[in-house]
């Protein structure tokens, strides 16, 4: 007996749209390790900018398309913009990914 949660049996075409769009944004590296980097703490935009030897002003970038497809929000500190995942969703997918690729290495 299985213990997943029911889905639907099909996935509408507006829905792939805009799962497609949001896998494509995590498709780049450099997004994708600043959503990684923000699973479980508010990190800054120039502490992530020093961490990955990215510029600020790209990570800000990064940042704006991701929380505008609502992957991660921000919380403004004083002068300082802090990211994180948006919610438990975004942290269980990439998680559960990071775990499959870890669980299965690539066959030669």
């Amino acid at each position: 007996m299985s213990t997943l949660p029911e889905t639907k049996a099909t996935l509408g075409s507006e829905e792939a749209t805009q799962l497609a769009e949001i896998f494509h944004l995590l498709g780049d590296a450099n997004r994708l390790r600043l959503v990684h980097a923000c699973l479980h703490e508010a990190v800054s935009v120039q502490d992530l900018a020093h961490r990955f030897d990215l510029s600020p002003s790209l990570v800000s970038h990064h940042l704006r398309l991701l929380r505008a497809a609502r992957l991660m929000r921000a919380e403004r500190r004083g002068k300082r913009v802090f990211y994180t995942a948006a919610d438990e969703h975004v942290r269980t997918v990439l998680e559960d990914m990071t775990a499959h690729l870890q669980e299965h290495p690539e066959e030669d």
